[in-house]
């Protein structure tokens, strides 16, 4: 016997819970959206891909099996309604999820979606396919599955070791579309398929990438605009200016810093911007493996040198947020509470105390005014991440390091990272959904790609296990906050701060709804329309 958690009768009362409102709109069909793109991304994979760049212009080619609501700010097991999916249950002892397939829907290239496609998306993703992936960052995410079974053409099952009630905030993300099995894994490097509002139409680096409207869409009448067309502008200054002046429609999403939005409210007073958390961090990658990192002396000593509150003050004008590894209350569900904060290494306000504590350190290991730590510092090559390496460089000369700027362009950022090929650096970690089980087991789980560090911690991926399986969300909680709390004085990641972006749109794109506590859930734009 299985526990029904959700079944919608009727699509018309689908439609209006996903496109958040159930009342009569004059949506006008046709138009292209135009948005400017912040860089140009390795491959269309989402599956293969570790950033948003490649996400947000493909999460409108997929569907998922079930996603968030995006009229609901806040990510949560209440907000996730079906898609691919009709309903779903759970099986008595927690270790068996089962979907209802919606029937009818078509790949773009006309071939019939069943349940064989969930399953050969999981079997790529667990390694189970004689198709490989190239990169398969979010693999860890699925550690506690054991296989996906095609139980009948519309009928799939997720069978799991243990209990594990969040999985389905996970397959929520937007990272978890559904793969046709009939497109290798090469092919959707560079001409996606899927089953979603848009059509792939062409992707050219540097320059441009183009999806065009799907007419056989199952959501009939859906989506309103003829395509989007993404326009590479890597000089943000050029894009924001562009943005004002009309050539855009909308700016790439959560790319709009604290300072660029007074900019655009002064000289486009009439656009629309949201500043909201993203659930991503600016943090610290060090190389436990490779000198002189390797020594948890060091470690420490960089970690005392941080002053959050200044990259805060600097780059977002007060507006960011100082936490662990979860994104930090009230937008944030899990994050630990201030006084908690307050007990951690490096999280001390008096910035001058923490410092001479890391000169302490580095003077014991050699280090002084005579004798500098010279040390490349590696960064992604695009302006957020730029600008915060800039002021890490200047605060690590306090205690006698002396880092050289190392930009390296998107392309190969990730491959650089998974191979460990760095001393230290400064990274954006952004979340696919805001659930402990999604951090913790991307990026701190012993052998996951996306552990970037090699932290590997046996006893602590224990709790990390007991927080999985923990159904009452107070008691999980307290977990999470003892986990999170050893993350930080293990410096395992250490946290900058958390990022809150702005997204700004001209007054004719309408529809559009911004998601607090994600970047990645709530971007398909099948129910927006433009109206001039």
């Amino acid at each position: 016997m299985r526990r029904n958690l959700r079944a919608f009768a009727a699509m018309g009362a689908l439609l209006a819970i996903v496109s958040g409102s159930g009342t009569a709109i004059a949506q006008k069909p046709g138009g292209v959206l135009k948005i400017y793109h912040r860089d140009s991304p390795a491959s269309m994979s989402i599956l293969e891909e570790a950033t948003n760049s490649t996400e947000i212009p493909m999460m409108g080619v997929f569907n998922n099996l079930v996603m968030y609501r995006q009229d609901v700010p806040q990510n949560s097991l209440q907000s996730i309604v079906p898609d691919l999916a009709t309903s779903w249950s759970w099986s008595e002892d927690g270790t068996e999820l089962m979907f209802r397939l919606r029937e009818g829907v078509k790949w773009h290239d006309g071939h019939p979606f069943t349940a064989n496609d969930v399953k050969c998306t999981w079997d790529l993703l667990l390694g189970k396919s004689k198709e490989t992936l190239r990169a398969n960052p979010r693999k860890a995410w699925y550690q506690n599955l054991e296989e996906v079974t095609s139980d009948a053409d519309f009928t799939a099952t997720f069978h799991l070791k243990r209990p594990q009630p969040a999985l389905i905030a996970i397959l929520a993300s937007g990272y978890s579309p559904v793969y046709p099995c009939h497109v290798s894994p090469r092919e959707m490097r560079q001409h996606p398929i899927g089953t979603g509002p848009f059509k792939f139409v062409e992707f050219k680096p540097n320059e441009y990438i183009k999806v065009e409207r799907n007419p056989d869409y199952w959501k009939k009448g859906r989506p309103y605009l003829d395509g989007i067309e993404y326009t590479v502008v890597p000089n943000r200054s050029t894009a924001i200016l562009s943005f004002i002046a009309g050539k855009f429609d909308m700016t790439f999403p959560f790319e709009v810093t604290v300072p660029l939005l007074r900019d655009v409210r002064s000289q486009a007073p009439q656009a629309i911007c949201e500043l909201v958390p993203a659930n991503a961090s600016a943090n610290l990658i060090i190389n436990r493996d490779a000198q002189p990192f390797d020594n948890a002396e060091m470690r420490r000593a960089v970690v005392l040198a941080l002053d959050r509150k200044a990259f805060i003050d600097i780059l977002a004008e007060g507006q960011g947020d100082i936490g662990g590894a979860m994104q930090p209350p009230p937008e944030g569900v899990w994050g630990m509470p201030p006084e908690m904060l307050g007990t951690l290494p490096g999280y001390d306000p008096d910035v001058q105390k923490n410092r001479a504590d890391a000169k302490r350190i580095m003077e014991k290991l050699g280090y002084g005014p005579d004798k500098r730590l010279e040390v490349k510092v590696s960064e992604r090559n695009i302006a957020i991440f730029r600008d915060p390496e800039v002021i890490l460089i200047d605060q690590l000369k306090a205690i006698y390091i002396d880092g050289e700027l190392d930009p390296i362009e998107t392309a190969n950022w990730f491959p650089k990272v998974y191979r460990k090929d760095y001393k230290i650096g400064l990274n954006l970690t952004g979340v696919g959904v805001d659930d402990p089980d999604a951090q913790f087991y991307e990026n701190y789980a012993c052998g996951s790609q996306r552990n970037y560090t090699g932290y590997c911690n046996p006893e602590l991926q224990k709790l990390f296990e007991q927080q999985s399986v923990e159904g009452d969300q107070e008691k999980r909680k307290r977990l999470v906050w003892d986990i999170d709390k050893k993350l930080q004085e293990d410096e395992a990641r250490p946290i900058i701060y958390h990022l809150r972006f702005a997204t700004c749109w001209q007054p004719r794109v309408k529809g559009l709804r911004m998601m607090v506590n994600s970047v990645f859930n709530g971007w398909r734009f099948e129910d927006l329309w433009l109206d001039d």
